[in-house]
Protein backbone atom coordinates (compact mmCIF):
# COMPACT_ATOMS: atom_id res chain seq x y z
CA UNK A 1 0.00 0.00 0.00
CA UNK A 2 1.37 3.46 -0.91
CA UNK A 3 0.88 6.80 0.83
CA UNK A 4 1.62 10.30 -0.58
CA UNK A 5 3.82 12.53 1.62
CA UNK A 6 3.65 16.36 1.92
CA UNK A 7 6.34 16.78 -0.72
CA UNK A 8 4.76 14.30 -3.07
CA UNK A 9 7.19 11.46 -2.40
CA UNK A 10 5.63 8.01 -2.59
CA UNK A 11 6.44 5.79 0.35
CA UNK A 12 5.75 2.10 0.71
CA UNK A 13 4.38 0.70 3.96
CA UNK A 14 3.21 -2.80 3.40
CA UNK A 15 5.92 -5.11 4.62
CA UNK A 16 9.25 -3.50 5.18
CA UNK A 17 8.65 -0.04 6.66
CA UNK A 18 9.60 3.43 5.43
CA UNK A 19 12.32 3.77 2.81
CA UNK A 20 13.23 6.50 0.30
CA UNK A 21 13.86 5.57 -3.30
CA UNK A 22 17.51 5.87 -4.32
CA UNK A 23 19.29 4.50 -7.40
CA UNK A 24 23.04 4.32 -7.76
CA UNK A 25 23.94 5.65 -11.21
CA UNK A 26 26.31 3.47 -13.22
CA UNK A 27 26.15 3.41 -17.01
CA UNK A 28 26.04 0.30 -19.19
CA UNK A 29 24.66 -0.90 -22.51
CA UNK A 30 23.05 -3.97 -24.02
CA UNK A 31 22.43 -4.92 -27.61
CA UNK A 32 19.08 -3.83 -29.02
CA UNK A 33 17.72 -7.37 -29.20
CA UNK A 34 18.87 -8.25 -25.71
CA UNK A 35 17.43 -5.04 -24.34
CA UNK A 36 14.02 -5.73 -25.87
CA UNK A 37 14.00 -9.22 -24.33
CA UNK A 38 15.08 -7.70 -21.04
CA UNK A 39 12.24 -5.15 -21.04
CA UNK A 40 9.74 -7.87 -21.93
CA UNK A 41 10.82 -10.16 -19.07
CA UNK A 42 10.71 -7.28 -16.60
CA UNK A 43 7.13 -6.46 -17.65
CA UNK A 44 6.11 -10.11 -17.37
CA UNK A 45 7.78 -10.56 -13.99
CA UNK A 46 5.41 -8.23 -12.19
CA UNK A 47 2.51 -10.32 -13.43
CA UNK A 48 3.90 -13.80 -12.90
CA UNK A 49 5.42 -14.13 -9.41
CA UNK A 50 4.83 -17.61 -8.05
CA UNK A 51 5.52 -16.53 -4.48
CA UNK A 52 3.88 -13.52 -2.84
CA UNK A 53 7.13 -12.91 -0.96
CA UNK A 54 8.86 -12.21 -4.27
CA UNK A 55 6.45 -9.45 -5.19
CA UNK A 56 6.96 -7.62 -1.92
CA UNK A 57 10.73 -8.22 -1.85
CA UNK A 58 11.09 -6.99 -5.42
CA UNK A 59 9.46 -3.70 -4.39
CA UNK A 60 11.65 -3.49 -1.31
CA UNK A 61 14.85 -3.87 -3.34
CA UNK A 62 14.04 -0.62 -5.16
CA UNK A 63 13.88 1.39 -1.97
CA UNK A 64 16.70 3.20 -0.23
CA UNK A 65 19.92 1.34 0.37
CA UNK A 66 22.39 2.55 2.95
CA UNK A 67 26.16 2.60 3.04
CA UNK A 68 27.73 0.29 5.63
CA UNK A 69 31.38 0.53 6.57
CA UNK A 70 33.34 -2.67 6.98
CA UNK A 71 34.46 -3.32 10.53
CA UNK A 72 37.96 -4.41 11.33
CA UNK A 73 38.18 -8.19 11.14
CA UNK A 74 38.63 -9.98 14.45
CA UNK A 75 41.86 -11.98 14.76
CA UNK A 76 42.36 -15.29 16.54
CA UNK A 77 45.64 -14.11 18.04
CA UNK A 78 46.63 -10.61 19.09
CA UNK A 79 50.26 -11.74 19.50
CA UNK A 80 52.02 -13.86 16.89
CA UNK A 81 52.71 -17.48 17.78
CA UNK A 82 56.38 -18.41 18.26
CA UNK A 83 58.46 -19.44 15.24
CA UNK A 84 60.16 -22.18 17.25
CA UNK A 85 59.32 -24.13 20.39
CA UNK A 86 61.36 -25.47 23.32
CA UNK A 87 61.97 -29.15 24.02
CA UNK A 88 61.36 -30.70 27.42
CA UNK A 89 63.73 -33.17 29.08
CA UNK A 90 62.07 -36.58 28.67
CA UNK A 91 60.95 -38.17 31.89
CA UNK A 92 58.71 -41.04 32.76
CA UNK A 93 55.64 -40.47 34.88
CA UNK A 94 54.13 -42.56 37.64
CA UNK A 95 51.97 -45.36 36.28
CA UNK A 96 48.48 -44.86 37.66
CA UNK A 97 44.92 -45.61 36.67
CA UNK A 98 43.19 -48.68 35.25
CA UNK A 99 44.71 -50.94 32.61
CA UNK A 100 43.67 -49.75 29.16
CA UNK A 101 41.96 -51.77 26.45
CA UNK A 102 41.03 -49.61 23.47
CA UNK A 103 37.85 -50.42 21.56
CA UNK A 104 37.88 -49.48 17.88
CA UNK A 105 34.51 -49.57 16.18
CA UNK A 106 34.52 -51.07 12.73
CA UNK A 107 33.73 -48.59 9.98
CA UNK A 108 30.59 -49.29 8.03
CA UNK A 109 30.41 -48.01 4.47
CA UNK A 110 26.91 -47.23 3.25
CA UNK A 111 26.28 -49.07 0.00
CA UNK A 112 24.55 -46.35 -1.97
CA UNK A 113 24.68 -48.35 -5.21
CA UNK A 114 26.66 -51.10 -6.84
CA UNK A 115 28.72 -50.84 -9.98
CA UNK A 116 29.05 -54.18 -11.67
CA UNK A 117 32.85 -54.15 -11.88
CA UNK A 118 35.01 -57.16 -11.24
CA UNK A 119 38.70 -57.75 -10.78
CA UNK A 120 39.23 -61.46 -11.18
CA UNK A 121 36.54 -63.04 -9.02
CA UNK A 122 36.22 -60.01 -6.71
CA UNK A 123 33.20 -57.77 -7.07
CA UNK A 124 33.94 -54.09 -6.47
CA UNK A 125 31.32 -52.15 -4.53
CA UNK A 126 31.24 -48.41 -5.14
CA UNK A 127 30.01 -46.18 -2.34
CA UNK A 128 29.59 -42.97 -4.34
CA UNK A 129 26.46 -40.95 -3.56
CA UNK A 130 23.56 -41.57 -5.90
CA UNK A 131 19.91 -40.54 -5.90
CA UNK A 132 19.77 -37.62 -8.36
CA UNK A 133 23.49 -37.03 -8.28
CA UNK A 134 25.12 -40.20 -9.61
CA UNK A 135 26.52 -39.66 -13.11
CA UNK A 136 24.61 -42.65 -14.46
CA UNK A 137 21.39 -40.86 -13.55
CA UNK A 138 22.71 -37.48 -14.62
CA UNK A 139 23.11 -38.63 -18.20
CA UNK A 140 19.43 -39.25 -18.70
CA UNK A 141 16.46 -38.65 -16.48
CA UNK A 142 13.07 -38.88 -18.12
CA UNK A 143 14.89 -38.92 -21.44
CA UNK A 144 16.70 -35.62 -20.83
CA UNK A 145 20.29 -34.90 -19.93
CA UNK A 146 21.09 -32.62 -17.03
CA UNK A 147 21.95 -29.06 -18.00
CA UNK A 148 24.89 -28.57 -15.62
CA UNK A 149 27.46 -31.28 -14.89
CA UNK A 150 30.61 -30.89 -12.82
CA UNK A 151 32.92 -32.58 -10.34
CA UNK A 152 32.40 -31.66 -6.69
CA UNK A 153 35.20 -33.09 -4.54
CA UNK A 154 35.19 -36.34 -6.46
CA UNK A 155 31.41 -36.66 -6.82
CA UNK A 156 29.93 -36.13 -10.28
CA UNK A 157 26.92 -33.90 -9.91
CA UNK A 158 24.24 -32.80 -12.34
CA UNK A 159 21.52 -30.16 -12.03
CA UNK A 160 18.61 -28.86 -14.05
CA UNK A 161 19.08 -25.26 -15.12
CA UNK A 162 15.91 -23.27 -14.49
CA UNK A 163 14.01 -22.43 -17.66
CA UNK A 164 14.24 -18.68 -18.21
CA UNK A 165 17.12 -18.08 -15.80
CA UNK A 166 19.37 -16.76 -18.57
CA UNK A 167 16.88 -13.96 -19.07
CA UNK A 168 17.94 -12.58 -15.70
CA UNK A 169 20.49 -9.80 -16.31
CA UNK A 170 22.36 -7.41 -14.10
CA UNK A 171 21.26 -4.31 -15.98
CA UNK A 172 21.69 -1.46 -15.41
CA UNK A 173 24.85 -1.93 -13.35
CA UNK A 174 23.42 -0.48 -10.15
CA UNK A 175 20.82 -1.10 -7.48
CA UNK A 176 18.01 -1.15 -10.03
CA UNK A 177 19.89 -3.84 -11.98
CA UNK A 178 19.94 -6.05 -8.87
CA UNK A 179 16.19 -5.61 -8.44
CA UNK A 180 15.71 -6.42 -12.13
CA UNK A 181 17.78 -9.60 -11.82
CA UNK A 182 15.72 -10.75 -8.87
CA UNK A 183 12.46 -10.04 -10.68
CA UNK A 184 13.50 -12.18 -13.66
CA UNK A 185 14.91 -15.00 -11.53
CA UNK A 186 11.70 -15.11 -9.50
CA UNK A 187 9.59 -15.99 -12.57
CA UNK A 188 12.01 -18.67 -13.83
CA UNK A 189 11.46 -22.39 -13.22
CA UNK A 190 13.75 -22.28 -10.17
CA UNK A 191 11.83 -24.78 -8.02
CA UNK A 192 13.51 -27.83 -9.56
CA UNK A 193 17.07 -26.74 -8.89
CA UNK A 194 16.21 -25.75 -5.30
CA UNK A 195 14.79 -29.23 -4.76
CA UNK A 196 17.85 -30.84 -6.36
CA UNK A 197 20.25 -28.82 -4.19
CA UNK A 198 18.36 -29.83 -1.04
CA UNK A 199 18.49 -33.48 -2.13
CA UNK A 200 22.25 -33.29 -2.69
CA UNK A 201 22.77 -31.61 0.69
CA UNK A 202 20.89 -34.45 2.37
CA UNK A 203 22.51 -37.33 0.49
CA UNK A 204 26.05 -35.95 0.79
CA UNK A 205 25.75 -34.68 4.40
CA UNK A 206 26.74 -31.18 3.30
CA UNK A 207 27.12 -28.61 6.05
CA UNK A 208 26.61 -24.89 5.43
CA UNK A 209 30.15 -24.32 4.13
CA UNK A 210 29.89 -27.21 1.68
CA UNK A 211 26.52 -25.78 0.61
CA UNK A 212 28.18 -22.40 0.07
CA UNK A 213 30.76 -24.00 -2.25
CA UNK A 214 28.11 -26.03 -4.08
CA UNK A 215 25.78 -23.10 -4.76
CA UNK A 216 28.63 -20.93 -6.05
CA UNK A 217 29.84 -23.76 -8.26
CA UNK A 218 26.36 -24.08 -9.76
CA UNK A 219 26.11 -20.33 -10.33
CA UNK A 220 29.53 -20.18 -12.00
CA UNK A 221 28.35 -22.88 -14.40
CA UNK A 222 25.27 -20.84 -15.30
CA UNK A 223 26.83 -17.37 -15.62
CA UNK A 224 30.37 -16.54 -16.70
CA UNK A 225 29.83 -12.94 -15.56
CA UNK A 226 30.86 -12.89 -11.88
CA UNK A 227 28.30 -10.27 -10.86
CA UNK A 228 25.47 -12.32 -12.36
CA UNK A 229 26.89 -15.52 -10.86
CA UNK A 230 26.85 -13.93 -7.41
CA UNK A 231 23.31 -12.68 -7.95
CA UNK A 232 22.15 -16.17 -8.80
CA UNK A 233 23.86 -17.52 -5.66
CA UNK A 234 22.12 -14.82 -3.62
CA UNK A 235 18.74 -15.77 -5.11
CA UNK A 236 19.33 -19.48 -4.43
CA UNK A 237 20.51 -18.93 -0.85
CA UNK A 238 17.39 -16.91 -0.08
CA UNK A 239 15.20 -19.65 -1.53
CA UNK A 240 17.08 -22.18 0.60
CA UNK A 241 16.24 -20.11 3.68
CA UNK A 242 19.61 -18.49 4.45
CA UNK A 243 19.90 -14.86 5.54
CA UNK A 244 22.16 -13.69 2.73
CA UNK A 245 22.16 -10.13 1.43
CA UNK A 246 23.47 -8.59 -1.76
CA UNK A 247 25.20 -5.24 -1.94
CA UNK A 248 27.25 -2.99 -4.18
CA UNK A 249 30.86 -2.22 -3.44
CA UNK A 250 33.56 -1.02 -5.77
CA UNK A 251 30.99 -1.05 -8.63
CA UNK A 252 30.56 -4.82 -8.24
CA UNK A 253 28.11 -7.15 -6.56
CA UNK A 254 29.07 -8.61 -3.17
CA UNK A 255 27.26 -11.09 -0.93
CA UNK A 256 27.29 -10.97 2.84
CA UNK A 257 26.29 -13.89 5.10
CA UNK A 258 24.72 -13.78 8.53
CA UNK A 259 26.51 -15.73 11.27
CA UNK A 260 26.02 -15.68 15.04
CA UNK A 261 29.57 -16.95 15.51
CA UNK A 262 32.61 -14.89 14.59
CA UNK A 263 34.26 -15.66 11.26
CA UNK A 264 37.79 -14.39 11.70
CA UNK A 265 39.91 -12.39 9.23
CA UNK A 266 36.77 -11.59 7.23
CA UNK A 267 35.25 -8.14 6.53
CA UNK A 268 32.25 -7.69 8.82
CA UNK A 269 29.15 -5.51 8.53
CA UNK A 270 26.62 -4.82 11.28
CA UNK A 271 23.03 -4.58 10.05
CA UNK A 272 20.64 -3.99 12.90
CA UNK A 273 21.78 -6.33 15.66
CA UNK A 274 23.32 -8.94 13.36
CA UNK A 275 26.80 -9.49 11.94
CA UNK A 276 27.21 -10.26 8.25
CA UNK A 277 30.46 -11.52 6.71
CA UNK A 278 31.92 -10.91 3.26
CA UNK A 279 33.24 -14.44 2.76
CA UNK A 280 34.62 -13.84 -0.73
CA UNK A 281 37.11 -11.40 0.83
CA UNK A 282 38.34 -13.79 3.54
CA UNK A 283 41.97 -13.00 4.43
CA UNK A 284 42.07 -10.32 1.71
CA UNK A 285 41.34 -7.11 3.58
CA UNK A 286 38.07 -5.23 3.33
CA UNK A 287 36.02 -2.81 1.29
CA UNK A 288 35.56 0.73 2.57
CA UNK A 289 31.77 0.71 2.09
CA UNK A 290 29.03 -1.61 0.97
CA UNK A 291 25.63 -0.34 -0.17
CA UNK A 292 22.95 -2.76 0.92
CA UNK A 293 19.63 -3.17 2.75
CA UNK A 294 18.67 -4.32 6.23
CA UNK A 295 15.58 -6.52 5.94
CA UNK A 296 15.95 -10.22 5.15
CA UNK A 297 14.10 -11.95 2.35
CA UNK A 298 10.84 -12.95 4.11
CA UNK A 299 11.23 -16.24 5.94
CA UNK A 300 14.96 -16.57 5.21
CA UNK A 301 16.51 -16.21 8.65
CA UNK A 302 19.01 -19.09 8.83
CA UNK A 303 22.55 -18.19 9.78
CA UNK A 304 25.63 -19.64 8.14
CA UNK A 305 26.96 -22.13 10.68
CA UNK A 306 30.47 -23.39 9.88
CA UNK A 307 30.22 -26.28 12.34
CA UNK A 308 31.28 -29.63 10.88
CA UNK A 309 29.33 -32.14 12.95
CA UNK A 310 29.26 -34.84 10.27
CA UNK A 311 31.92 -35.64 7.67
CA UNK A 312 30.57 -34.93 4.16
CA UNK A 313 29.88 -37.96 2.02
CA UNK A 314 32.42 -37.26 -0.73
CA UNK A 315 33.63 -39.86 -3.20
CA UNK A 316 36.67 -41.69 -1.83
CA UNK A 317 40.15 -40.83 -3.07
CA UNK A 318 42.09 -42.70 -0.42
CA UNK A 319 45.76 -42.03 0.21
CA UNK A 320 48.07 -43.90 2.58
CA UNK A 321 50.44 -42.36 5.10
CA UNK A 322 52.57 -43.58 7.99
CA UNK A 323 53.58 -41.35 10.89
CA UNK A 324 56.72 -42.32 12.80
CA UNK A 325 57.98 -41.10 16.15
CA UNK A 326 60.18 -42.12 19.05
CA UNK A 327 59.37 -42.47 22.72
CA UNK A 328 62.32 -43.04 25.07
CA UNK A 329 64.51 -44.13 22.17
CA UNK A 330 62.10 -46.67 20.66
CA UNK A 331 60.49 -45.99 17.27
CA UNK A 332 56.80 -46.52 16.56
CA UNK A 333 54.81 -46.40 13.32
CA UNK A 334 51.18 -45.35 12.87
CA UNK A 335 49.82 -46.15 9.37
CA UNK A 336 46.41 -44.90 8.22
CA UNK A 337 44.42 -43.82 5.17
CA UNK A 338 42.72 -40.50 4.44
CA UNK A 339 40.38 -39.15 1.77
CA UNK A 340 42.15 -36.52 -0.36
CA UNK A 341 38.78 -35.08 -1.43
CA UNK A 342 37.98 -34.33 2.21
CA UNK A 343 41.38 -32.66 2.73
CA UNK A 344 40.81 -30.51 -0.37
CA UNK A 345 37.43 -29.44 1.00
CA UNK A 346 38.82 -28.56 4.43
CA UNK A 347 41.56 -26.46 2.82
CA UNK A 348 38.90 -24.01 1.56
CA UNK A 349 37.54 -23.23 5.03
CA UNK A 350 37.44 -19.63 6.25
CA UNK A 351 38.64 -19.04 9.81
CA UNK A 352 35.89 -20.34 12.08
CA UNK A 353 35.82 -20.29 15.88
CA UNK A 354 37.87 -22.85 17.81
CA UNK A 355 34.82 -24.85 18.91
CA UNK A 356 34.23 -25.71 15.25
CA UNK A 357 37.63 -27.40 14.92
CA UNK A 358 37.80 -29.02 18.36
CA UNK A 359 34.37 -30.61 17.91
CA UNK A 360 34.69 -31.80 14.30
CA UNK A 361 35.12 -35.56 13.82
CA UNK A 362 37.80 -37.45 11.99
CA UNK A 363 36.71 -39.43 8.96
CA UNK A 364 35.72 -42.84 10.33
CA UNK A 365 38.20 -44.75 8.17
CA UNK A 366 41.04 -42.40 9.12
CA UNK A 367 40.26 -42.66 12.81
CA UNK A 368 39.95 -46.43 12.62
CA UNK A 369 43.44 -46.70 11.08
CA UNK A 370 45.07 -44.39 13.64
CA UNK A 371 43.23 -45.92 16.60
CA UNK A 372 44.03 -49.48 15.53
CA UNK A 373 47.74 -48.65 15.22
CA UNK A 374 47.81 -46.92 18.62
CA UNK A 375 45.84 -49.77 20.23
CA UNK A 376 48.67 -52.14 19.44
CA UNK A 377 51.02 -50.04 21.57
CA UNK A 378 48.82 -48.91 24.45
CA UNK A 379 46.62 -51.90 25.27
CA UNK A 380 47.72 -53.30 28.62
CA UNK A 381 49.29 -50.04 29.83
CA UNK A 382 48.08 -48.11 32.84
CA UNK A 383 45.91 -45.12 31.90
CA UNK A 384 48.60 -42.51 32.63
CA UNK A 385 51.16 -44.28 30.43
CA UNK A 386 48.65 -44.86 27.62
CA UNK A 387 47.55 -41.21 27.55
CA UNK A 388 51.18 -40.09 27.74
CA UNK A 389 52.02 -42.31 24.76
CA UNK A 390 49.33 -40.62 22.65
CA UNK A 391 50.62 -37.22 23.81
CA UNK A 392 54.14 -38.12 22.64
CA UNK A 393 52.74 -39.40 19.34
CA UNK A 394 51.15 -36.01 18.61
CA UNK A 395 54.19 -34.06 19.85
CA UNK A 396 56.79 -35.89 17.78
CA UNK A 397 55.11 -37.01 14.55
CA UNK A 398 55.12 -33.58 12.88
CA UNK A 399 57.50 -30.72 12.26
CA UNK A 400 56.60 -27.41 13.89
CA UNK A 401 55.81 -24.38 11.75
CA UNK A 402 53.40 -21.58 12.58
CA UNK A 403 50.66 -20.65 10.15
CA UNK A 404 52.27 -17.47 8.85
CA UNK A 405 55.35 -19.47 7.90
CA UNK A 406 53.40 -22.34 6.35
CA UNK A 407 50.33 -20.68 4.84
CA UNK A 408 51.16 -16.94 4.99
CA UNK A 409 47.97 -16.45 7.01
CA UNK A 410 46.33 -17.82 10.13
CA UNK A 411 44.84 -21.26 9.42
CA UNK A 412 43.53 -23.58 12.08
CA UNK A 413 43.51 -27.15 10.83
CA UNK A 414 40.95 -29.84 11.45
CA UNK A 415 42.33 -32.98 13.10
CA UNK A 416 42.06 -34.71 9.72
CA UNK A 417 44.31 -32.09 8.13
CA UNK A 418 46.91 -32.19 10.90
CA UNK A 419 47.38 -35.92 10.32
CA UNK A 420 47.95 -35.32 6.61
CA UNK A 421 50.25 -32.27 6.71
CA UNK A 422 53.91 -32.76 7.57
CA UNK A 423 54.01 -29.57 9.67
CA UNK A 424 51.62 -27.98 12.14
CA UNK A 425 51.52 -25.55 15.04
CA UNK A 426 50.10 -25.47 18.56
CA UNK A 427 46.34 -25.33 18.02
CA UNK A 428 46.47 -27.95 15.26
CA UNK A 429 48.12 -30.45 17.59
CA UNK A 430 45.83 -29.51 20.46
CA UNK A 431 42.79 -30.24 18.28
CA UNK A 432 44.16 -33.62 17.17
CA UNK A 433 45.24 -34.68 20.65
CA UNK A 434 41.92 -33.62 22.19
CA UNK A 435 40.01 -35.69 19.64
CA UNK A 436 42.16 -38.78 20.18
CA UNK A 437 42.11 -38.80 24.00
CA UNK A 438 38.38 -38.05 24.06
CA UNK A 439 37.60 -40.99 21.79
CA UNK A 440 40.27 -43.48 22.87
CA UNK A 441 39.89 -42.98 26.63
CA UNK A 442 36.53 -41.22 27.03
CA UNK A 443 37.97 -38.53 29.32
CA UNK A 444 37.11 -34.84 29.60
CA UNK A 445 39.43 -32.41 27.83
CA UNK A 446 39.49 -28.65 27.18
CA UNK A 447 41.51 -26.41 24.91
CA UNK A 448 43.65 -23.93 26.85
CA UNK A 449 44.25 -20.67 24.96
CA UNK A 450 46.97 -18.18 25.85
CA UNK A 451 47.64 -14.94 23.96
CA UNK A 452 50.14 -16.67 21.65
CA UNK A 453 49.73 -20.38 22.33
CA UNK A 454 47.22 -23.23 22.58
CA UNK A 455 47.51 -26.32 24.81
CA UNK A 456 45.07 -28.84 26.23
CA UNK A 457 44.18 -29.97 29.74
CA UNK A 458 42.63 -33.21 30.97
CA UNK A 459 40.00 -33.99 33.59
CA UNK A 460 42.05 -36.74 35.25
CA UNK A 461 43.24 -37.23 38.84
CA UNK A 462 46.97 -36.71 38.30
CA UNK A 463 49.52 -34.34 39.80
CA UNK A 464 51.42 -31.64 37.93
CA UNK A 465 50.78 -28.26 36.35
CA UNK A 466 47.08 -27.55 36.14
CA UNK A 467 44.49 -24.90 35.28
CA UNK A 468 41.00 -24.19 36.58
CA UNK A 469 37.96 -23.56 34.44
CA UNK A 470 35.43 -22.34 36.95
CA UNK A 471 35.49 -24.85 39.78
CA UNK A 472 36.93 -27.68 37.68
CA UNK A 473 40.60 -28.56 37.74
CA UNK A 474 42.33 -29.79 34.59
CA UNK A 475 45.86 -31.18 34.32
CA UNK A 476 47.96 -29.67 31.52
CA UNK A 477 48.95 -31.85 28.56
CA UNK A 478 50.76 -29.78 25.93
CA UNK A 479 50.92 -31.47 22.49
CA UNK A 480 53.44 -28.86 21.25
CA UNK A 481 55.93 -29.07 24.13
CA UNK A 482 57.99 -31.95 22.68
CA UNK A 483 58.99 -34.74 25.10
CA UNK A 484 56.87 -33.23 27.89
CA UNK A 485 54.55 -35.49 29.85
CA UNK A 486 51.12 -35.00 31.39
CA UNK A 487 51.36 -32.28 34.03
CA UNK A 488 54.28 -30.45 32.35
CA UNK A 489 53.52 -26.96 31.06
CA UNK A 490 55.95 -24.88 29.01
CA UNK A 491 57.91 -22.79 31.54
CA UNK A 492 56.71 -19.59 29.84
CA UNK A 493 53.06 -20.36 30.64
CA UNK A 494 53.26 -21.93 34.11
CA UNK A 495 52.36 -18.75 35.94
CA UNK A 496 50.04 -17.29 33.29
CA UNK A 497 46.27 -17.47 33.57
CA UNK A 498 44.82 -18.65 30.22
CA UNK A 499 42.79 -16.18 28.16
CA UNK A 500 40.01 -18.71 27.60
CA UNK A 501 39.02 -22.36 27.53
CA UNK A 502 37.64 -24.17 24.51
CA UNK A 503 34.66 -26.36 25.38
CA UNK A 504 34.83 -29.81 23.81
CA UNK A 505 31.75 -31.98 23.59
CA UNK A 506 31.86 -35.43 25.14
CA UNK A 507 31.03 -38.43 22.93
Amino acid sequence: MAQQSKVGEVRLFKMFGHFSFVILLVTSSLSAGTFENFKRTQTESFQAYKDERDNEFSKYLKLQWNAYKAERSAQLYQVSKPKSIPFAVPKKIKSVGPVITVTVKKTKLKKMHEEDKTQGNEKIISTAPVVIINMQQIQKENGQEKDINFNFYGSKLGFTMPSGIHEAKFYPLNQKGIANFFASAAISEYETIIEEINNVRKVMNLNDWATYLLVHKISDNVFSNQDESKLLSWFIFNKLGFAVKVGLGDKHVELIYYSKKIIYSTPTYTLGKNKFYLLSKYAQGSLAKLYTYEQNYPGSEMQFDLSLAIIPNFESDMKSKTLSFKEFGKEYNVPFEYNQNLIDFMATYPQADYETYFNAPLDSKTYSGVATALKKYIDGKKASDAINFVLHFVQSSFGYENDNQQFHREKVMFAEETLCYDKSDCEDRAILFAYLVKNLFNIGVVGVKYKDHMATALAIPMSGDSVKDGSRKFVIADPTYIHSSIGQSMPKYRSIIPESFIKINRN
